[in-house]
């Protein structure tokens, strides 16, 4: 019964049965009632439960063998306490693909993608092959890291050992290489979507990749012709993502007339209601083409209610070309919904010094210091020699630190001796 119910997608009810089956003293539950429970509890993200149901699996002695620890694992995870999953990760000991398919899956779900990548090296260490939901997940995190060069060794390590190159492992590739900036080695997978010799077919999410990733990489004609195409065929329909990268691209190549033409054909040609995620993409359209006053007046016109992000954007574009007022609109509607925080503030400080309003500069200042509100420091991935590196502005507790300070001293030295002044590089 339980099972029956997690198959059909009902995890409430199937935490019924179960708890139902512990007020029955005539039955005992075993690893694989557990192991249920436990995968119905993930779902629901109660992680108290999961506690608790971990506890009985310890008081009843038994064995954390792969599958218990696998549902453990992906328990923890999907509860988001990958610091639990990896304790149980750690204690079973003949760990097989399931468990490290839980552990990395876990880490890729919580956006913990350089841990997720270093999981997979562990993996191949212990001498443990992928396949090709794996690899899918593991390729997708080097995208999110612009990781290329670990995303090529996966790509590499798919070939050699002969894994199922599947529509999901094809998808993430293009998606991967997109966001690393080779498209057109993302280009040549799509393309090889359609040749005889390949049994896979593009889906939604192929051509959504693609789309995207031209946008992304400035290549808004490119994404407009393929959208086009897509259109055209008969296999495939587009979603509201694929949408989000339509209008990306009107953004990005500054088609404000073909991004309102998009925005309208999602309701009136296929049939799809714009979410908030939309209404900001045109926001930004407008912002970035200078259309401060149209922004405004479209936000102010939305069926929905503006989130943040709609008004982030524009901030932004105030940001970019001085438009104070708005920018002073724009801060307060995001200090409502996002109190306390500090990007609002600091941006508004940038649109004042563009202006060389400096009272006002200090006036936003001193109110950020009065309410502890503390600027997060910036981060970035920088991938040398296969590894990724995480930096942190202002961090000093890098072991290679020395290392960046000798080298930026002697970029320094370089640029005075081919005659640049000490005003420039002050500014570098």
């Amino acid at each position: 019964m339980i099972s029956g119910y997690l198959q059909c997608d009902c995890s409430a009810e199937a935490l019924k049965v179960f708890g139902n089956l512990l007020g029955d003293n005539c039955v005992r539950f075993d690893e694989v009632t557990l192991i249920n429970a436990l995968t119905a509890s993930g779902r629901m993200g109660f992680l108290d439960l999961g506690k608790e149901l971990h506890g009985l699996i310890i008081v009843n002695r038994f064995v954390l063998d792969v599958f218990l620890g696998s549902s453990l694992i992906d328990m923890y995870a999907k509860c988001g306490k990958m610091e639990d999953a990896r304790k149980v990760f750690d204690k079973i000991p003949d760990r097989n693909l399931v468990c490290w398919t839980s552990m990395i899956v876990g880490c890729a779900r919580l956006d913990m993608f350089k841990e997720g990548i270093e999981l997979f090296r562990e993996m191949q260490l212990a001498e443990v092959v992928a396949d090709a939901a794996l690899v899918a997940s593991v390729i997708s995190a080097c995208g999110h890291l612009g990781a290329l060069d670990q995303g090529r060794w996966v790509h590499a390590y798919c070939e050699r050992n002969g894994i199922d190159m599947n529509l999901s492992v094809r998808n993430a590739l293009i998606d991967m290489y997109s966001k690393c900036g080779e498209v057109e080695k993302a280009r040549q997978i799509f393309n090889e979507m359609v040749k005889r010799d390949v049994l896979v077919k593009r889906d939604v999410f192929s051509w959504t990749s693609m789309i995207s990733g031209l946008a992304m990489n400035g290549n808004s004609d490119e994404a407009l012709d393929l959208f086009a195409q897509m259109e055209m065929s008969s296999d495939v329909k587009p979603n509201e993502v694929t949408f989000l990268g339509v209008l990306s691209a009107c953004s990005h190549g500054g088609f404000v007339d073909k991004g309102f033409h998009y925005f309208k054909a999602m309701s009136l040609i296929h049939h799809i209601k714009p979410r908030i995620e939309h209404y900001g993409c045109m926001v930004d359209l407008l912002g970035r083409a200078n259309l401060m006053v149209e922004a405004e007046k479209f936000i102010r016109a939305m069926p929905v209610q503006p989130d943040v992000v709609t008004w982030r954007s524009l901030l932004f574009a105030c940001r970019s070309h001085g438009n104070i007022e708005l920018a002073e609109l724009a801060t307060n509607k995001i200090e409502e919904l996002e109190p306390r925080k500090s990007e609002a503030q600091i941006l508004l400080s940038h649109v004042y010094a563009s202006a060389s309003r400096w009272g006002d500069v200090s006036r936003v200042r001193k109110c950020m210091a009065r309410q502890k509100i503390q600027k997060k420091p910036g981060c970035s991935f920088v991938e040398i020699n296969g590894l990724v590196h995480e930096f942190f502005a202002e961090a000093e507790s890098l072991s290679q630190m020395d290392v960046l300070y000798e080298t930026n001293m002697q970029i320094h030295n370089i640029l005075r001796s081919e005659g640049f002044d000490s005003d420039f590089l002050g500014h570098q």
